[in-house]
């Protein structure tokens, strides 16, 4: 993943940081990704929040309609990714 760090990247990086207002932020995603990628990220997130919350494959797939391959995808990165869905659901439940 090292070679994903471009100077691009973290141009996005940056911009992404530094945004506060939601308005602004929801109108750059809505340029950057397509409907379906803004959905499907965000029905990842939210699955991330219910296996945090103990959920069952079944139980988050009836909530989301997720796939168990997604589903399981989130797991992993949950329990040996980088950190970033965890940091994501503190701030959620700051």
């Amino acid at each position: 993943m090292a070679d994903l760090r471009t100077p691009e990247v973290e141009d996005l990086l940056e911009v992404l940081a530094d945004m506060s207002d939601k308005d602004t932020l929801f109108a750059l995603l809505e340029d950057l990704f397509t409907i379906r990628e803004i959905r499907e990220s965000s029905q990842r997130l939210a699955v991330a929040r219910m296996l945090d919350s103990g959920r069952s494959y079944a139980q988050i797939e009836e909530a989301t309609g997720a796939s168990a391959t997604t589903i399981a995808r989130v797991s992993k990165c949950l329990s040996y990714g980088s950190g970033g869905y965890r940091a994501a659901l503190d701030t959620l439940t700051e």
